[in-house]
């Protein structure tokens, strides 16, 4: 019996049913632990406890140059991950992967619109129609106040409060925050909250079948995240933002614009909900990119 194969196969085993991982995960950690597997029955290592530190690193090692930084830390955290299982299951005495290093991931710098390019997507939605108008609403919510998505999709009416101007929102982890949402922002999603059509089955669309959700999609209910992805797919063409620009974008760019008018990073972290200020901090980065652009566009000897 492989049991270095058998243990792979309870662990996914594992994955899936105990831990309850997501399939793109069990997915990449059996492709992962698979790579493993015939790299030590290659060399007639088929049992668990013929597999130590050196071994892991050479395996490692044998990725050379073909595996990226991304998906070389997956590799290893799922190697970390199986080996701590087998450790916890007394199936191994000793944890070999214990002291194995993750390699340091380059964060990548977030894209960012121009001021420019904010009104050209502001100005795709046919404000005419109501879905037109909930866009709109919904890009001046997100550049307000630098929602994520997931939040901006689980926001209620009671959520905002019209008259000091301040949302509650339900971030990561379900912690709640308070942040500001300008006057813009609250009369287009005034408008349309009380408009007409949100209350009546007409031009494709249903009337409103949840009172709570400020956003909906055709059928009246919840407007979900991936309906916003595939909205404002055609926006982006339109506006010739297509491969650059994500609904994501918008929170990046309010950032960094908030950074350039002199907000501190303190206060930036609070709207964004960050955790961490490390998380923060890359705007800094975005911010000077976006400064060293217009400097050599500007200046006459660049």
């Amino acid at each position: 019996m492989n049991l270095l194969e058998d243990a792979i196969e309870q662990y996914i085993t594992h994955l899936k049913t105990i831990k309850n991982a997501s399939p793109h995960t069990v997915r990449n950690y059996a492709i992962d632990l698979n790579a493993l597997k015939t790299y030590f029955n290659d060399k007639n290592i088929t049992f668990l406890n013929q597999i130590d530190r050196k071994g892991i690193r050479s395996f490692l090692y044998s990725l050379g140059e073909v595996q990226n930084k991304k998906t070389l830390s997956r590799r290893i955290s799922a190697i970390r991950s199986f080996f701590k299982y087998l450790y916890e299951y007394r199936r191994v005495e000793v944890n070999p992967a214990e002291l194995i290093e993750t390699p340091k991931l380059d964060k990548p710098i977030p894209n960012s619109l121009s001021y420019l390019e904010v009104q050209q997507l502001f100005d795709a939605p046919e404000t005419s129609t109501f879905f037109g108008l909930r866009d709109r609403a919904i890009m001046e919510l997100l550049y307000s106040s630098g929602l994520r998505i997931s939040e901006l999709v689980g926001l209620n009416r009671q959520d905002i409060d019209s008259t000091s101007f301040l949302i509650k929102v339900r971030g990561k982890g379900k912690k709640e925050r308070l942040i500001p949402i300008t006057p813009t922002a609250l009369q287009w999603i005034t408008k349309y909250v009380n408009h007409k059509e949100r209350y009546i089955e007409m031009d494709g669309h249903y009337e409103e079948k949840d009172p709570q959700a400020v956003f909906l999609n055709k059928w009246g209910k919840r407007l979900t995240s991936r309906s916003i992805d595939r909205h404002f797919a055609a926006y982006l063409k339109k506006t010739g933002l297509a491969g650059r620009a994500t609904p994501h974008t918008i929170r990046h760019t309010i950032a960094t614009h908030w950074l350039e008018n002199g907000m501190d990073l303190k206060t930036i972290q609070m709207l964004l909900g960050h955790e961490s200020l490390d998380a923060t901090t890359i705007y800094t980065k975005v911010s000077t990119k976006l400064k060293k652009q217009v400097y050599d566009k500007a200046h006459p000897r660049a």
